[in-house]
């Protein structure tokens, strides 16, 4: 690894890895400014594809992409041909978002190959999110041997919940032997919009109190104190907590032993049914909250249905952090859904009069980018946060190569 310092104006190319997707983004750290993004899918099958945007213009290219290997490749090519080139702007880290980091990380940490064979062995935690995260740290060290490479965690953030809120009430074997707790998800947007949140309150982070609500095909609620989370929703897996897309969120712990009961139902079936089968999909057939919300709008039963559960949900898990926090500032909805879904926000807000929170009807409905969607003066604040974790992976590898 390079000992020079590195140039803190320097872009970052943030990787996210998944078993049959690579991500990326090359950014700048101090600003935000994305200089190209990427999307490469379908690795590992023969209709692979890519596309590459620069200054709003997309590139899209249709290939085999046999594996990691090919689709960085592919990512080399595609930065030579439209650009930005790598060699002009060349970046100063990768910065690579890694789902687990379980209870061994708590922060950013440089990848070597000791880091790289803990996270190997952190793979039970997330059997479908850490071997692609694995996959593509190991080919961008073979690819940019002469950059540093940092691993940014979903985990990380939540590491600062109390004992209170990450310690489930199960054996003292598990807890001490198989690390079983909370871990919570979604880390670097909830740290990216709780801290733009306060930004937007014109009051110091360390002094603000947040609840911020990811709301896409993955969910989960955060309590942030202070720029510390100390309770959110998912636990040890990304299952709990919120209803998601194909996930159920919050359930029953007997349900497996039941069903096992009365059906027969093998516990890789019933991952799987949780996994791929259930929460909004397993409501109405539907894992895209906007054909929900259409359904909902012609009198669909099943998608009304849905979608009050969601609310449900929401609304109970907003009270129960804000109860944890003491004291609410405001609440930040952030991602697909919550960016994007007028009708949602205000079944949820509408709700939530008794935390002091009031709706600005009208700003809800016009909400593009970041706004405030409650009242001047509503006791609570509320605000829409298109969330940046690219950005916050950027400048968190930039922060810790900084003082390394």
């Amino acid at each position: 690894m390079p000992s020079d310092p590195v140039d803190p104006a320097a872009p970052v190319l943030v990787i996210n890895a998944g078993s049959s997707s690579l991500k990326y983004q090359l950014v700048r750290a101090d600003t935000g400014q994305s200089l190209a993004t990427g999307l490469i899918e379908r690795i590992g099958l023969d209709d692979g594809s890519a596309r590459h945007t620069v200054d709003g213009t997309d590139h899209v290219t249709e290939q085999e992409v046999r594996d990691h290997a090919a689709a960085f490749e592919l990512l080399t090519v595609q930065f030579a041909e439209h650009g930005p080139d790598l060699r002009e702007t060349a970046p100063g880290a990768v910065g690579h978002r890694v789902v687990h980091g379980g209870a061994k990380f708590a922060s950013t940490v440089r990848i070597d190959d000791e880091v790289l064979e803990t996270l190997r062995r952190l793979v039970p935690l997330a059997p479908l999110h850490n071997p692609g995260n694995i996959a593509g740290i190991e080919v961008a060290l073979e690819t940019f041997p002469d950059l540093p490479q940092v691993a940014v965690f979903d985990t990380a953030f939540h590491q600062t919940m109390p004992a209170a809120a990450f310690t489930y009430a199960v054996p003292l074997a598990w807890r001490q032997t198989l690390n079983i707790r909370r871990y919570g998800f979604h880390g670097t947007s909830h740290a990216y919009v709780s801290r733009r949140t306060a930004e937007l309150l014109g009051r110091p982070l360390e002094e603000t109190n947040v609840v911020v609500l990811h709301l896409g095909n993955g969910a989960s609620s955060c309590a942030v104190e202070g720029g510390r989370s100390v309770d959110t929703s998912m636990g040890l897996t990304p299952l709990e907590g919120l209803v998601m897309g194909t996930r159920p969120g919050d359930l029953d712990p007997g349900l497996p032993a039941h069903l096992s009961r009365v059906s027969g139902l093998t516990l890789p079936e019933f991952d799987h049914a949780l996994n791929k089968e259930s929460g909004l999909k397993g409501l109405a057939g539907d894992s895209d909250f906007r054909a929900i919300e259409q359904r909902r709008a012609d009198g669909d039963e099943e998608a009304t249905l849905a979608f009050d559960v969601v609310v449900q949900q929401l609304v109970r898990h907003l009270g129960s952090s804000a109860l944890v926090l003491g004291r609410l500032d405001a609440v930040a909805f952030t991602a697909g859904i919550g960016e994007n879904s007028t009708e949602l926000r205000a079944a949820v807000l509408q709700r939530a009069g008794l935390l002091g929170i009031e709706l600005d009807a009208d700003a809800n409905a016009t909400a593009r980018g970041e706004t405030r969607i409650s009242t001047t003066d509503s006791a609570v604040a509320a605000f829409v946060v298109p969330t940046n974790e690219e950005w916050e992976i950027a400048r968190e590898a930039m922060q810790l190569l900084a003082h390394s």
